[in-house]
C-alpha cells in the first residue's frame, strides 16, 4: 500500500512539472508571436497572441491548485516540498512573461493601426531573441534541475539590462531630434521595457532552480555570491 501510494505522488509531481513545461512553451509561443506581429503587421496574429493570454492565465490558476492540494494532502518535506514551492513561484513569473507578450502585441496593434507614421528606425529583433533565449534556458534547466545552466541564465541578465538602456537613450534621441516621433518612441519603449521585463522573470526563474537543487535562497545576492553559495 505504502508503495502504492509512493508512486501515484510521483505521478503527481511529474504531472504538476510537465504541465509547468506545457505553460512555459505557451508563453515561448506568445512572445515569438507578439515579436513577429510587431515586425508584420499581421493584425489577425496580434489579436490571436492577445486572446490567447487567458490560456497561460487559466494554466496558473489550474496549476497553482494542484500544487496547494497535493502539499495539503501528501504533506511533502525537503526536495519534494522545494519542487512544490519552485513550481509555484516559477508559474507566477510565467504568467508576468505572458502580460508583458500581451503588453508587446498591444503596442504592435497601436503602431501598425497608425500606419506606423513617424516611426524611429529601432530593430529590438536581439534584445528579443536573446530574452526568449533566456526563458527557454530556464525552462531547459527546470526540466533538467541542471544548476549550471541556470546560472548561464542569471549571468545574462545584465546583458539585457544594458540592451534596454542603450534603446532607451536612442529613443530619447529621436524624441528631442524629432517631436513628431515621441508617441511612436514611447510606444517602442513600452515593448522594450516588456521584453527587459520577460528577462527578469526569466532570471527569477532561474534562482527557482538553484533553490529547488541546493535549498539555499539565492535571489537578492551578487553572481559572485551566487557561485560561492552553489560550490559550498
Amino acid at each position: 500500500m505504502a508503495e502504492h501510494t509512493s508512486k501515484q505522488f510521483d505521478a503527481e509531481l511529474e504531472s504538476v512539472r510537465s504541465r509547468v513545461l506545457h505553460m512555459g512553451g505557451l508563453v515561448e509561443q506568445q512572445i515569438t508571436r507578439a515579436m513577429e506581429a510587431l515586425i508584420s503587421g499581421d493584425m489577425e496574429l496580434i489579436e490571436k497572441t492577445i486572446a490567447d493570454d487567458h490560456r497561460v492565465n487559466a494554466l496558473e490558476v489550474e496549476l497553482d491548485e494542484s500544487c496547494s492540494h497535493i502539499i495539503a494532502r501528501r504533506q511533502p518535506a525537503a526536495g519534494d516540498l522545494r519542487l512544490l514551492i519552485t513550481v509555484i513561484k516559477t508559474i507566477t513569473d510565467l504568467e508576468r512573461i505572458g502580460d508583458e507578450a500581451e503588453k508587446i502585441a498591444r503596442m504592435a496593434k497601436l503602431i501598425h493601426g497608425a500606419g506606423r507614421m513617424h516611426m524611429p528606425r529601432m530593430d529590438m529583433s536581439n534584445v528579443a531573441d536573446r530574452a526568449l533565449a533566456m526563458l527557454r534556458q530556464s525552462l531547459d534547466a527546470f526540466a533538467r534541475l541542471d544548476v549550471s545552466e541556470a546560472m548561464a541564465v542569471v549571468r545574462q541578465d545584465s546583458a539585457v539590462d544594458d540592451q534596454f538602456r542603450a534603446i532607451m537613450r536612442q529613443l530619447i534621441t529621436f524624441m528631442m531630434e524629432d517631436p513628431r516621433t515621441i508617441t511612436r518612441s514611447l510606444e517602442i519603449l513600452f515593448i522594450a521595457k516588456a521584453i527587459e521585463r520577460i528577462g527578469d522573470h526569466s532570471k527569477n526563474m532561474a534562482e527557482y532552480v538553484i533553490y529547488m537543487a541546493k535549498g539555499r535562497d539565492v535571489r537578492h545576492v551578487s553572481i559572485d555570491e551566487m557561485e560561492k553559495e552553489i560550490l559550498e
